[in-house]
């Protein structure tokens, strides 16, 4: 008699390529979040940098009550026509295109407390649509197949949608620069005789519309070539229910270790990306170079996604995970031990982040796939079948590595004096730059290394455990269907 695993699967090139754009569009936003939203709120809208990060905590704060609450919602809704959740991306594409577009209103014209006001509103009502997406796109994975082979494959195709949805972002934050003026008009220039250049309200809200516009087609294309496969039914509604399965979660070790692992992971690319925008800025007075080091770090992805999942099956998912990354930790610490010599120019670093870019490409086409790994240990060890409510939770620790990054970005500033503008920015001398640059290379160094502590240590999924998992989960999927 053919498994259930077996009926459940069978995906084809266009499901992978339809979730693919999924996280395409999502990563289309969500890029411009992490390379250009910082920068813009410091030095076109002027706001201090410690009022950003109070403001990413203050709506970490709110997810942890609004992410737990969709997905419960989501996973006690009734299942549509067009899926139990790919319904959801026709329904929220437009508003959170629309909430993207209104972070980048240039609102200086406001006193500083509306403006600062204005950004906090915009800010969690984009975190909110997005929870209001993302939640049932990652829940996706579980219904498109249940072979863990196959959801591998999603995961490495599903990092591929974002490498390109991150590029737009990166251009925009390389090129989002004019000249700046006077009051009479004339060119400011620098000691050099150089002409300074300004971050751009103008095409930076452009480059937000176009960039908005396109997350919109791809949603649509994600949902029109997405196919739920596996039977998914609402959650019983019982009291106390959602408590339950949170301390369910968080007893976890293989869920919470993904978890953190994936919340420090994305803090370290997040930081990088936004951190650039600066460093590139100031240090390396090198601003039209600005979006190199993500460009160079997603290369190897260009050839390592072809094996990656066969990679991954062989040796482990984990395995080749933890020391991989481990590598990209070894190459920033050699930068950093360099920089104590003073020893740095662009092309060095840029090589340095295309080589840590292969180390890091293995977790970063296959982080989704552990996720899913940790989601059928729980459905198989606590009986947990709340799929959008694991994934709620999932979600809410990346955004944790997304606070973490605006903190990290952010610290180093107040640390040498940044004060928003760079025109006010001019006076800083080498110490503080170095200072700058030491940051941009120990930072990474230290979250890689803790992922692969993480991961190789303390995640206990290992090749041997996956394959056990399957003969489990197999059983576990037969007495579902049953009852």
């Amino acid at each position: 008699m053919e498994s259930y695993i077996s009926r459940t699967s069978g995906i084809k090139m266009k499901d992978k390529i339809g979730y693919a754009f999924g996280d395409l569009a999502s990563c289309l936003v969500f890029g411009l979040t992490q390379s250009v939203l910082n920068k813009f709120y410091t030095d076109a809208l002027e706001i201090s940098v410690l009022s950003v990060m109070i403001m990413t905590i203050v709506a970490r704060v709110w997810d942890a009550i609004n992410d737990p609450i969709w997905g419960r919602l989501i996973d006690g809704a009734r299942v549509y026509p067009d899926g139990r959740y790919r319904h959801w991306l026709r329904i929220f594409a437009l508003p959170v295109a629309v909430a993207t577009v209104l972070m980048f209103l240039n609102v200086k014209s406001f006193s500083m407390t509306w403006r600062t006001v204005w950004i906090y509103f915009t800010y969690i009502l984009f975190g909110m649509l997005y929870t209001c997406i993302n939640i049932p796109y990652g829940s996706m994975a579980q219904v498109i197949t249940s072979s863990d082979k196959e959801r591998s494959s999603l995961s490495v195709f599903r990092s591929i949608g974002s490498t390109f949805g991150a590029m737009p972002a990166m251009l925009l934050a390389s090129f989002c620069y004019v000249k700046a003026l006077d009051a009479n008009g004339n060119e400011i220039l620098d000691e050099a005789g150089k002409a300074m250049k300004v971050m751009s309200p103008t095409i930076t809200l452009i480059g937000a519309v176009i960039i908005a516009v396109l997350a919109v087609v791809f949603y649509f294309l994600c949902y029109g070539w997405s196919k739920e496969r596996v039977v998914s039914h609402p959650a019983a509604r019982e009291k106390g229910q959602t408590k339950k399965i949170i301390l369910t979660l968080l007893k976890s070790r293989p869920f919470m270790a993904v978890s953190v692992a994936s919340m420090l992971f994305l803090a370290a690319q997040m930081f990088g990306q936004g951190y650039n925008t600066y460093l590139f800025d100031k240090f390396f007075n090198k601003q039209g170079l600005t979006m190199l080091p993500t460009v160079f770090q997603y290369l190897p992805v260009a050839v390592i996604m072809f094996f990656a999942t066969k990679m991954g099956n062989r040796f482990g998912r984990r395995e080749v995970c933890s020391y991989g990354v481990l590598a990209a930790a070894v190459f920033y610490l050699i930068l950093f031990v360099l920089a104590l010599f003073k020893i740095a120019n662009v092309w060095l670093y840029l090589a340095a982040n295309f080589v840590a870019g292969v180390g890091t490409a293995f977790i970063f086409l296959l982080i989704w796939a552990l996720a899913s790994d940790a989601i059928d240990y729980n459905k198989v060890a606590y009986g947990i079948n709340d799929d959008a409510t694991s994934y709620a939770f999932y979600s809410f620790m990346r955004k944790l590595g997304q606070t973490v990054a605006t903190v990290l970005i952010n610290v180093p500033l107040l640390i040498i004096g940044y004060e928003g503008s760079k025109l006010k920015t001019e006076s800083l001398g080498q110490p503080e730059l170095w200072t700058m640059y030491n940051y941009s290379v120990m930072i990474p160094a230290v979250l890689f290394l803790l992922v692969f502590l993480i991961l190789r240590f303390v995640y206990p999924l290992s090749k041997q455990r996956i394959d056990a998992l399957q003969v489990e989960k197999e059983a576990f999927l037969r007495e579902q269907e049953e009852n």
